[in-house]
């Protein structure tokens, strides 16, 4: 290793030189190709991340990792922002298409799997991640294109249940895994159904305490940009601390803070410029932790996964599209936009570390499709919501 080499490997400045570039690639490549940026961002990360040791540190710290789960519960407590628990109520068939498609695609992947020859611990494993829908990803890409209409709002409220139902199921996976492996009832419980509860019950606590908070603050609170910034990063610590879910706690701050009749101004979108530079650290630093021995280890069943993924929700958002009132030309682009999972899949899956195991190791076919659905995934999004005429992005974009 070279001088020039050793001094970036040995000091943060690889870190830092690394966000600059992957910023600059994503505003100049959004540019020229209109491609999101956070697809250009992750391309980077990748690139990148085969240079560790070289250019970049080494792997072994959590800093990248802790500027993910922030960056993502930020995204999380505006995507829960956004659900609308009554719409659900009113509209029961929008939930149950949710329910189905998941339920659907778990089963197709799992049976999949397990006729590629894979064991029956790594099919579940794959079927409960391939539930999923990444809603960083969508959120970005929504708020990028300034995206609006049923096609959006749908989009939305499914990922939603896809996120819930992934969670759940993967939990009850690893917990499966941890009383197979130890014969220990109490570790099976507590890495799954106990870190559910704890999760949602974090998430609830903030969702009401905040609240409560800036109505005693008055005019203070006018503009709550920083106050809701910090509270969800005390609240990812806290989970992190706790090893507990980050994600599906953020998640359960804003759809909490929604009901409990909190109105975001406009500034609280994305959270302005700290939302903007958490999002590149984000999709860059999640796209790093997939390496290319992997990825070609797993291609032949990540691309069949991702295609069996992708016509499972198609097919069936489509086919209940006219009894949840919508069409089946937007309930196909609704499936269509379901399509990203890798932000999501990682970070669940750098939680299994508390346990001991480190399963994205274990995974090549899910490292192969991240890395696909990391570059593609937006992308597909992006074009469903542009073919439904919901995008509105200003020209300067």
């Amino acid at each position: 290793m070279s001088t020039f080499e050793q001094f970036f490997a040995t000091t943060e400045l690889g870190w830092l030189l690394l966000l600059a570039l992957a910023w600059l690639v994503g505003e100049l490549g959004h540019r020229w190709t209109k491609l999101p940026r956070i697809s250009l961002y992750a391309l980077v990360g990748f690139a990148c991340g085969q240079l560790r040791g070289t250019l970049l540190p080494a792997a072994g710290d959590d800093t990248g990792m802790l500027l993910a789960n922030i960056s993502f519960g930020l995204i999380l407590f505006e995507f829960g922002y956004r659900i609308n628990l009554r719409w659900l109520r009113i509209n029961p068939w929008l939930g149950v298409s949710g329910v189905l498609e998941a339920a659907v695609t778990c089963v197709a992947v799992y049976l999949l799997s397990r006729a590629w020859g894979a064991s029956m611990l790594t099919s579940l494993l794959l079927a409960s991640l391939s539930m999923s829908t990444s809603p960083a990803a969508v959120m970005r890409v929504v708020n990028e294109q300034r995206s609006a209409g049923q096609v959006t709002e749908r989009l939305l409220h499914l990922t939603a249940l896809n996120c819930v139902l992934s969670v759940f199921v993967f939990k009850v996976v690893v917990g499966f895994w941890a009383f197979d492996s130890s014969g220990n009832v109490w570790q099976a419980v507590s890495s799954s159904g106990l870190v559910l509860v704890g999760s949602a019950a974090l998430g609830i606590a903030f969702g009401t305490g905040m609240p409560a908070l800036l109505r005693r603050l008055g005019p203070l609170s006018r503009d709550a940009t920083v106050g809701f910034a910090v509270a969800v990063i005390l609240l990812v610590g806290m989970a992190q601390a706790f090893k507990l879910s980050p994600l599906l706690a953020a998640l359960a701050f804003g759809l909490v803070a929604r009901h409990r009749r909190v109105a975001l101004t406009q500034t609280q979108r994305n959270f302005g410029a700290l939302g903007e530079l958490l999002a590149v650290a984000l999709f860059t630093y999640t796209a790093m932790a997939v390496e290319w021995p992997r990825v070609m280890a797993g291609l032949g069943l990540a691309l069949a996964l991702v295609a069996v993924r992708l016509a499972t929700k198609v097919l069936c958002v489509t086919a209940l599209a006219r009894a949840s009132g919508s069409s089946w030309r937007k309930g196909a682009l609704t499936g269509l936009a379901l399509t990203p999972i890798s932000v999501f899949v990682i970070l669940l899956l750098d939680q299994t570390r508390y346990l001991g195991i480190d399963l994205l190791d274990q995974l090549a076919p899910l490292a192969a499709a991240t890395l696909l659905l990391e570059l593609v995934g937006p992308a597909v999004t992006q074009y469903a919501l542009r073919r439904a005429g919901e995008c509105h992005e200003s020209e300067e974009a």
